[in-house]
């Protein structure tokens, strides 16, 4: 998967989460058949238009805080509002962040129940290695 399908199939994904529900940029990662790229989520979601149709907002880290946009921004004041607009409760953690109860609002459907919109590849695995970067041969 290239980089535009990359991009392409998050948003298609994060379209698909319904109103007053919340995922993890992880399971995004997992759901598109990339399930090491939670990273990469973040930051197709950061580059979007304001004036888009993707609700970025939706999307939280997997322990259910919203993410931080850097010093001196204010997208995660932002993303709570947005959430809270929806109906989302959205508390403050004891440093401060804001956080959303992953049990009551989070939406993880299975691989495979969701549509990603491209051709999602066998899922990934790690190869065990010797150590040295080379691949062990199991047999």
């Amino acid at each position: 998967m290239d980089s535009a399908e990359f991009h392409a199939a998050v948003y298609h994904v994060v379209r698909q989460i319904p109103p007053q529900k919340v995922t993890s940029y992880g399971h995004i990662a997992k759901l598109i058949g990339m399930p090491r790229y939670s990273r990469h989520v973040g930051q197709a979601l950061k580059f979007l238009n304001p004036e888009n149709n993707v609700p970025w907002h939706r999307v939280v880290s997997s322990t259910g805080t919203i993410s931080s946009r850097g010093p001196g921004t204010s997208g995660a004041q932002r993303q709570k509002e947005a959430l809270e607009a929806e109906g989302v409760e959205v508390n403050a953690g004891r440093t401060g962040e804001f956080r959303v109860n992953l049990g009551a609002w989070g939406w993880f459907p299975d691989v495979g129940t969701v549509d990603v919109g491209v051709e999602v590849a066998a899922p990934e695995t790690e190869e065990a290695d010797d150590g040295n970067g080379d691949a062990v041969d199991d047999e």
